[in-house]
């Protein structure tokens, strides 16, 4: 196997651990799926350590919100953890505008 086949073959193993693509031949896709929900369980308990406010405020939703950012956004090895939490705080502002105060007079 050349490095180019050898290359394009972790791409592809990389692609279905953390973007929930198809799995490459010869890889069982039930026991990849179980890899892929080991790995995104650890990076969402990093993202609720490197930003509490966060995982707190969005409470039962933070593992769902976590999951699709995850899937459309898979890390790479170019963005270091907290920047990816950063980014991902800021793809949930977008989609959760924070609730309006009201007042009232009395």
């Amino acid at each position: 196997m050349s490095r180019e086949e050898l290359a394009a073959r972790q791409a592809a193993l990389l692609d279905a651990l953390l973007t929930g693509a198809p799995p490459p031949p010869g890889f069982a896709p039930d026991r990849l799926r179980v890899e892929a929900d080991v790995l995104l369980t650890k990076r969402r308990r990093l993202m609720a350590y490197l930003r509490p406010d966060l995982a707190e405020r969005l409470g039962d939703r933070f593992a769902p919100l976590f999951a699709a950012y995850a899937a459309a956004h898979p890390k790479t090895d170019t963005i270091r953890a907290r920047e990816y939490a950063d980014a991902f705080a800021v793809w949930v502002g977008d989609r959760e505008p924070a609730k309006r105060r009201r007042w009232f007079r009395s």
